[in-house]
C-alpha cells in the first residue's frame, strides 16, 4: 500500500489560531462578495425563466446580440458568450407563459445579422412557482443533511466532535458559495448538488481523523490533549494527502475537459476539496480540541 509522509511530527494544533484568522478572512470575503452582488445569484432553476443556448454560423458582436434581443421585446435579459466558438447563452426572466421566445428572437437576429445562421442548441424553461418550490427544497436538503450529520457524529463520538464537524461543514459550504459569488457564477441545482457532494467529502475526511483521535486518546491518556490531536492528524496525513490528491486530479480533469454542463459542479468541487481537507484539521479537529480544553479547564476549578 502506497504511503507518503510516514512518521511526521508536525505541530498542527499549535498553529490553529492562525488557521482561525485565515478562515475568518475567507468568511469575510464571502460576506462582502454576497453583499456586493445582492445575495447569491440564483439561476432560472430557482427564479423561473427560459435559458437558450444558441450557435451562430459565424462570430457576432455581443452588443449587437443584446440589441437584437431587446428589439424582440425581451429587455433586461442576461447574455453570455461561451468561449469564442460563436455560442451564446441567453437567460430570459419570466417570459410570457406558454409562448416559445425562440422564433421571435430568431426573427430579430435575421434583421440584425443578415446571412448568419442561428441554431438552437438547448432550451430550458422553468415557471416562477416551480422555481420557488425548488429553492425551498434545496435549502431543506442542505439543512436536513447537516442536521443528520450532527446527530450521527453526536451518537458515534461526543457532542464536541459533532459541533466541530458541523461548524466545519458550514465553513466549507459557505466558502464554496463565496467562491461561486466571487466568480459571479449562478447558484443552480448543479451547484447545490456540488455543495451536498462537498459536505459528504468533507465529513468523510473528518470522520477518519476523529476515529484516530478516539483511538490515540485511549493509548495516550497521560499525554496532553494537544499531543493526542497532533499525533492523530500526523498518522492520518498519508491517507489524507493521497485521497485528496486523487480526488483533486479527477475534479480538475472534469473542470478542464468536462464541458459546460458540469463546469460549475467541478468548479465548486475544486474549491471544496481543498477547503474540505483543510477544515478537517484546522476547523473540525481544532475546534473540538478547544472545546475539550475549555471543559477541562472548568472541571479543574
Amino acid at each position: 500500500m502506497l504511503q507518503l509522509l510516514v512518521g511526521t511530527k508536525f505541530g498542527f494544533m499549535a498553529r490553529r489560531r492562525y488557521a482561525y484568522m485565515f478562515s475568518g478572512v475567507c468568511v469575510l470575503i464571502t460576506i462582502i462578495s454576497l453583499i456586493a452582488h445582492g445575495g447569491p445569484r440564483l439561476s432560472i432553476d430557482f427564479t423561473g425563466g427560459t435559458l437558450m443556448q444558441l450557435k451562430f454560423s459565424q462570430p457576432v458582436r455581443i452588443d449587437r446580440v443584446r440589441q437584437a434581443v431587446d428589439a424582440a421585446g425581451y429587455r433586461g435579459s442576461e447574455i453570455q458568450e461561451i468561449g469564442d466558438s460563436g455560442e451564446i447563452l441567453i437567460r430570459l426572466q419570466n417570459p410570457e407563459t406558454g409562448k416559445d421566445p425562440f422564433p421571435v428572437i430568431k426573427s430579430s437576429f435575421a434583421s440584425f445579422f443578415p446571412g448568419v445562421q442561428v441554431d438552437l442548441r438547448r432550451e430550458e424553461a422553468v415557471g416562477p412557482k416551480v422555481g420557488k418550490e425548488l429553492r425551498g427544497k434545496a435549502i431543506l436538503a442542505i439543512f436536513w443533511s447537516l442536521l443528520g450529520i450532527l446527530i450521527y457524529v453526536s451518537i458515534r463520538y461526543e457532542f464536541r466532535f459533532a459541533l466541530g464537524a458541523v461548524i466545519s461543514l458550514f465553513h466549507d459550504v459557505f466558502i464554496a458559495l463565496g467562491a461561486v459569488s466571487v466568480a459571479n457564477k449562478e447558484v443552480s441545482l448543479t451547484v447545490v448538488a456540488a455543495l451536498l457532494t462537498l459536505a459528504g467529502f468533507s465529513i468523510n475526511d473528518t470522520i477518519v481523523v476523529f476515529d484516530r483521535i478516539r483511538e490515540r486518546g485511549r493509548a495516550l491518556r497521560k499525554e496532553g490533549l494537544q499531543k493526542v490531536f497532533d499525533t492523530s492528524v500526523n498518522e492520518t496525513l498519508s491517507r489524507t494527502v493521497i485521497t485528496t490528491f486523487t480526488v483533486f486530479l479527477t475534479v480538475i480533469a472534469l473542470y478542464l475537459f468536462g464541458g459546460e454542463v458540469i463546469h460549475d459542479f467541478s468548479y465548486v468541487m475544486l474549491v471544496g476539496v481543498v477547503f474540505g481537507t483543510y477544515s478537517s484539521v484546522y476547523v473540525a479537529s481544532a475546534l473540538s480540541l478547544d472545546i475539550a480544553l475549555v471543559r477541562q479547564k472548568k472541571l479543574r476549578k
